[in-house]
């Protein structure tokens, strides 16, 4: 499936929007497997078990809303 640029929010959260987002983009999703991976353990040291649920949460939250997210800046920032 091909990326839009036009994307709305529900469509972000489709499997295949976001498959193509990531494979487009290399470097954020490497960055955001490190995310994933590293922000749970980081809340592990900061604050223990419950900064461990809420690293899991957040890196989570971030994996399915970069695409949607980056998209609409990228846009925003070339119509600047």
């Amino acid at each position: 499936m091909a990326l839009t640029p036009n994307l709305s929010f529900s469509d972000s959260l489709k499997r295949d929007q976001r498959t193509a987002f990531y494979e487009r983009h290399k470097g954020i999703a490497l960055a955001m497997i490190l995310i994933v991976f590293l922000l749970p353990l980081a809340g592990v040291f900061v604050e223990g078990m419950s900064g461990a649920v809420t690293g899991v949460v957040i890196s989570v939250l971030a994996f399915y809303l970069a695409p949607y997210a980056l998209l609409k800046l990228g846009r925003w920032i070339a119509g600047s």
